[in-house]
């Protein structure tokens, strides 16, 4: 095949979403508005082939350095699964406490083996969905004193709760749910007093962006197809147009709703820091 042919190669979803993330960031660093942002990244998901995707991160640097070229070379897709979080090493904080105060692990961070915290009058957050693992079975050991730890994992973590209430409880509705193959195994004990310890299971931000550009993309495609198609009477298509509507009304009203919930609780959370660093 000669270099010519290359950019008529039909691009692959794995190719248009590594093209969004290189979007993605530049939005985030002001090299890109918003009204660019959508732009291309609707240029993107609508590219067909390598050579329709090349020219939209053209004038985009990556790693601060050079513009970050699509690859033209076939090569094997990545996995994505939670296997590959699997590090290996030490973890980067073995342990936490609070004491009429409040902590967070959170972001990419590495769980060690054995992670151990502690919340007397207090409160803390252990939000597992960007981090990496040492092993693949790691355990925290929470001790809940007349306060809380929540313990955030992403879908493909299995969870498997062994810790003991008094007049307190440990969240038991994530246990059981089944992980991906090979990935990690997180073991939650401990002990909790007047407190508790929280267990839910929540995609990270940007990962319901990405989900919801998918959506967004996929119904577009249908609409193009009802567009195309032959045998629908406009009735149909209206019909069609409406269901979508109201089901877009609904998933948007649904995010509205869990963000302004997520945001309560971190104001909530941080007010409570506050107060018992208070006294």
């Amino acid at each position: 095949m000669t270099d010519d042919a290359v950019p008529e190669l039909r691009a692959s979803d794995a190719d248009r979403e590594r093209v969004a993330e290189v979007l993605r960031d530049a939005l985030a660093e002001g090299r890109l508005d918003m009204e660019e942002f959508e732009e291309r990244l609707e240029a993107t998901y609508k590219a067909r082939t390598y050579g329709e995707l090349t020219p939209i991160t053209r004038d985009l640097p990556g790693d601060g350095v050079a513009a970050p070229p699509i690859s033209l070379v076939k090569e094997p897709v990545q996995s994505g699964s939670r296997a590959g979080r699997i590090v290996g090493g030490e973890g980067s904080s073995s342990w936490a406490v609070a004491v009429m105060s409040g902590f967070q692990r959170k972001g990419r961070w590495t769980v060690p083996k054995v992670f151990n915290c502690f919340a007397f009058w207090g409160g803390g957050e252990i939000d597992l969905r960007e981090a990496n693992f040492a092993d693949r079975e790691v355990e925290i050991n929470c001790v809940a004193i007349m306060g809380g730890v929540n313990v955030i994992v992403p879908p493909g973590v299995e969870v498997v709760v062994r810790g003991i209430g008094i007049m307190g409880g440990f969240d038991h509705r994530e246990e059981g749910v089944p992980g991906e193959p090979g990935g990690p195994r997180v073991i939650v004990k401990g002990f909790a007093f007047w407190g508790g310890v929280g267990i839910e299971r929540k995609v990270t931000r940007e990962e319901r962006r990405r989900l919801k550009e998918e959506r967004r993309q996929e119904k577009l495609d249908r609409r193009a197809g009802h567009a195309l198609g032959e045998g629908f009477s406009d009735h149909h298509r209206m019909l069609e147009e409406h269901r979508e509507w109201r089901r877009d009304l609904h998933d948007e009203r649904r995010q509205r709703h869990d963000e302004r919930r997520e945001r309560h609780r971190e104001r909530r959370e941080e007010r409570d820091r506050r107060r018992y660093r208070d006294y």
